[in-house]
C-alpha cells in the first residue's frame, strides 16, 4: 500500500546559529588585504560590511552565536519551513531510497536568501546605517535583500548580472516594488563597470561584475554598507538556520541523512542545511555524505584550483582561499544565474580540501529535465539552482536501485522557479542547450589570479 506523503514541520525555532568554524579541525586560511597582504581584521572590513557582520565573519571561537530577538521575530513569519518526504518522486525513479528535502521555497521570497538579508540589514540598522547596497545574479538575493532593507527602513541599491536581468524580468520588477534601485552590471555608473565594459562592451555580466560595482558603491556613498548574499562565512551563519531545524525535524520523522545534497554557487544554502549535520561528522564520527551540485558550465569545486583570489572582477574585495576559476571568469549564459560565480566561500574550499564533502557538476539540460520531473510528481516547480540538487539526488536514488540500498537523502530546496517559467518553456520547446568547459578555457581565466 502507497504510503501518504508527510509534511514536518517544529514551530520552535532555534534561537543561535551554528558557527561551523569552531569545530573545524583544519581552519580555513585567513583573508587577506589585497593592498597590505596582511590577514585581515574586522576593523578593515568595517567600512564595507556591518560591523557586527564583519567579527562573525573571523569568529573562530564561538560554536553558538546568539540570533537577536529582532530577527527572530521577523523569522517566525515564515520559520519554520517544512520538511518534506518525496515519496511520489522515489516512486517515480523506482528507488529503495528514502528522500527528504526542506523547502525553503515557502516564505514570502520564495527563497533561502532571506534568511541572512534579514540580520545584514538589522545589524547595519543597528550602526546608523541608512543605504545598503548588493549584487544579486538570478534575484533570489536581490528580492530578499531589497525586502529586508524596506522592512528596517533602508534604501536599497542592487545590481543585477545584466544576462539574468534580461532573462528574468520580474525578479528586477519585484526588488523595485519593494523600493529598491536596480542596475543591470556591468554598467556605466561605477568606474569598475565602465571599465569591464571598456573591455568588453558585449558582457553579459557575472557575479564578480555585479560585485564590484556594489562594493564601489558602498565605498563611495555616505553612510552605505555593502550586503552579500553567499560566499562568506557570516552568510552561511545566517543559514545555519535551516540545517538546525531540519536535524529536529529528521529526528520527528525518526531517520538521519546518509547524505546531504544542495545545490552550490557560493555556498550559502549548501552550508546552511549541511554545516549542522556535518557538526556530527566532525565531532562524533558520523557518516554521512555531503555534496555540492554546481554547473557543469561552471565547475570551481570539480575543476577549480585552490588559490587566493579576489571575490570580485574589478579586484576590490579581499583576498580569499578559495577555490576559483579566476576572478574574471566570464561564465555562460545558463539559466541558474545564482551559481554563475567563479569561487567556492572559505569554509567550503577548506572542508574540500579536508575531505568532509565533494562537489558534482550538472548539465543544464539534466537540471531541467529533474525540475520537471520534480513538479509533475512533487507539485512544485523549483529554481532552475535548486534543480542541480535535485539532478544530484536522483543521481544518488537510482544508485540504490542497483545496490538496493534503502539510503536517506535529504536535500535543500532553496526556491522555486515561479518566476523562471520562460527557461521551463524553452527546454520544453528543445531551445537550451549543454556548456561545457575545455582544459584551454580553464587555464585562460586562471591567467587572472594573483601570485601570492
Amino acid at each position: 500500500m502507497k504510503q501518504k506523503k508527510f509534511i514536518l514541520q517544529e514551530n520552535e525555532i532555534p534561537t543561535q546559529w551554528y558557527n561551523i568554524l569552531a569545530d573545524m579541525p583544519n581552519k580555513p586560511m585567513p583573508p587577506i588585504h589585497p593592498a597590505t597582504h596582511q590577514p585581515l581584521t574586522w576593523e578593515d572590513l568595517a567600512h564595507i560590511f556591518p560591523a557586527e557582520c564583519c567579527k562573525q565573519e573571523l569568529d573562530m571561537e564561538h560554536r553558538w552565536i546568539d540570533i537577536p530577538e529582532e530577527v527572530l521575530e521577523k523569522y517566525k513569519y515564515y520559520r519554520s519551513t517544512p520538511l518534506v518526504r518525496a515519496y511520489a518522486l522515489e516512486e517515480a525513479i523506482g528507488t529503495p531510497a528514502h528522500i527528504y528535502f526542506k523547502n525553503e521555497s515557502v516564505n514570502p521570497l520564495g527563497s533561502h536568501k532571506i534568511n541572512s538579508a534579514l540580520p545584514q540589514c538589522y545589524y547595519a540598522k543597528q550602526e546608523g546605517t541608512t543605504n545598503v547596497t548588493t549584487e544579486t545574479g538570478a534575484g533570489q538575493w536581490g528580492a530578499a535583500l531589497s525586502y529586508a532593507a524596506s522592512v528596517f527602513g533602508l534604501e536599497a541599491a542592487v545590481y543585477q548580472v545584466k544576462i539574468t536581468m534580461q532573462q528574468k524580468p520580474y525578479r528586477s520588477s519585484i526588488m523595485r516594488t519593494f523600493g529598491a534601485a536596480v542596475t543591470g552590471s556591468p554598467s556605466m555608473s561605477t568606474r569598475a563597470g565602465k571599465d569591464i565594459i571598456t573591455r568588453d562592451p558585449r558582457h553579459p555580466g557575472s557575479l564578480g561584475t555585479a560585485i564590484s560595482e556594489a562594493v564601489e558603491l558602498a565605498t563611495t556613498t555616505p553612510n552605505c554598507k555593502y550586503t552579500l548574499g553567499s560566499v562568506l562565512n557570516h552568510v552561511a551563519l545566517h543559514q545555519s538556520i535551516i540545517g538546525l531545524e531540519a536535524e529536529k525535524q529528521m529526528q520527528m520523522a525518526g531517520e538521519y541523512p546518509d547524505t546531504v545534497i544542495a545545490c552550490f554557487g557560493g555556498g550559502s544554502n549548501f552550508g546552511g542545511v549541511a554545516f549542522p549535520f556535518m557538526r556530527h561528522n566532525i565531532l562524533d564520527g558520523r557518516k554521512t555524505e555531503f555534496i555540492a551540485a554546481e554547473p557543469e558550465s561552471c565547475p570551481k569545486l570539480t575543476r577549480g584550483e585552490f588559490h587566493y583570489d579576489f571575490g570580485d572582477e574589478a579586484g576590490y574585495t579581499p583576498l580569499l582561499p578559495m577555490y576559483t576559476l579566476g576572478h574574471d571568469f566570464k561564465p555562460a549564459n545558463i539559466h541558474a544565474g545564482g551559481l554563475r560565480y567563479h569561487g567556492a566561500g572559505m569554509i567550503v574550499s577548506q572542508l574540500l580540501k579536508d575531505g568532509y564533502m565533494r562537489g558534482v557538476d550538472i548539465p543544464q539540460l539534466e537540471t531541467f529535465e529533474a525540475g520537471l520531473l520534480f513538479a509533475r510528481t512533487e507539485g512544485i516547480i523549483p529554481a532552475p539552482e535548486s534543480s542541480h540538487a535535485i539532478a544530484a539526488t536522483i543521481r544518488e536514488a537510482k544508485k540504490c536501485i542497483e545496490t538496493g540500498e534503502e539510503k536517506v537523502i535529504l536535500f535543500n530546496l532553496s526556491g522555486h522557479g515561479l518566476i523562471d517559467m520562460p527557461s521551463y518553456e524553452q527546454y520544453i520547446n528543445g531551445d537550451l542547450m549543454n556548456y561545457s568547459l575545455t582544459e584551454d578555457d580553464i587555464k585562460k581565466s586562471m591567467k587572472s589570479v594573483p601570485e601570492m
